[in-house]
């Protein structure tokens, strides 16, 4: 048996979903002539309370767009010391956008608004000027965290008080709102633009959606344009998207209630410490006594995958292609391998 709990990412079209994709109407999109692609972005502009939408290949090109388009070389931007832009998308900041970051500390997730309100400065003869504050959330080194909606607002209003844009990223966006209760639009409303994957959590195999004013959106085209991500008959990958918003979304609690299966099956296993009994999504992070790297080798032997983010750090992802046989195999795996370690020490 292979479960795979290395990202949700892995994901694997489903039969429907395969179905729609293969019926999908297309055009040329690079000439707003395809109607999947059209429907997709008016419906993501929707959803999250937004003017207009541009479908992108990944949420990193989503990102970098927004980046550019926020921004001119030489400003500063304010992003996480963890933010998956900061570690996980090869320098984009400075290549694409040609600007400098500053970092800023989280507790749990949670950004320190007095920090990020002392970091913003204004432009001049020796500074930077502090342009764009870019939110994570659900943040994915905080194990899934939650921000919550009322640090998001202050944050926006602080943003808009310094005179500075705001964008969010969203990879995991539809996580918070169903682990929080809480609509995505009303998160997307703290932000000038706001990013969203359908190939994580949603299960799509490419895509994210990039959403803001008709005026953003018609210079991010040209970005994205400038960066290859001109796709032609983009509808068949588009009608996935429209799939995954009627049937994927609601579906992410099974996702929450398997990482919170997994975490509590795995707690008192010797040599290892799970971050938390209540993972807020779809994450578990535990830290290894033994290197991380042997005990993720270990457990990909009984046919468990998962990802090592540091030197006793490992990352479980729950997502749509593990149901509950699966994690309760993973459980019993871990716990083995935790046993076997542990008596080695």
């Amino acid at each position: 048996m292979i479960v795979d709990l290395r990202s949700d990412t892995v994901t694997r079209p489903t039969t429907e979903m395969r179905h729609a994709m293969a019926h999908a109407e297309v055009g040329d999109d690079v000439y707003d002539e395809d109607p999947c692609v059209n429907l997709l972005q008016e419906r993501a502009a929707r959803l999250m309370g937004k003017e207009a939408g541009l479908f992108v290949p990944s949420g990193t090109m989503g990102n970098s767009i927004a980046l550019k388009v926020h921004t001119v070389p030489g400003d500063e931007v304010l992003m996480d010391a963890e933010a998956h832009s900061m570690l996980y998308e090869a320098g984009l900041p400075a290549v694409i956008a040609h600007v400098l970051t500053r970092q800023f500390h989280s507790v749990g997730g949670v950004p320190d608004i007095a920090e990020i309100s002392h970091w913003i400065q204004k432009e001049s003869l020796h500074s930077p000027r502090t342009s764009l504050l870019v939110l994570e959330n659900t943040h994915n080194r905080a194990g899934g965290a939650i921000i919550p909606l009322d640090v998001h607002r202050a944050l926006w209003n602080l943003a808009q008080e310094r005179e500075i844009r705001l964008h969010l990223d969203g990879a995991r966006l539809f996580n918070a709102a169903i682990g929080s209760g809480i609509a995505a639009s009303e998160y997307a409303a703290c932000a000038n633009s706001v990013t969203f994957c359908l190939s994580k959590g949603l299960g799509c195999p490419v895509g994210s959606v990039l959403c803001g004013t008709r005026e953003f959106i018609d210079k991010a085209r040209r970005v994205r344009k400038m960066l290859g991500g001109g796709m032609r008959q983009s509808g068949i990958l588009a009608a996935a998207g429209l799939y995954a918003l009627d049937h994927h979304v609601e579906r992410l609690a099974d996702d929450h209630a398997n990482a919170r299966t997994l975490a509590q099956g795995i707690a008192d296993s010797p040599g290892i410490v799970v971050d938390t009994l209540q993972p807020p999504t779809n994450m578990v992070y535990l830290t290894t006594y033994t290197p991380a790297s042997d005990f993720a080798a270990k457990l990909a032997e009984q046919g468990v995958l998962c990802n090592p983010t540091s030197a006793h750090r490992i990352r479980f992802v729950t997502h749509l292609d593990t149901d509950a046989v699966g994690i309760n195999y993973a459980v019993s795996a871990i716990a083995d391998t935790a046993q076997l370690f542990g008596n080695a020490n």
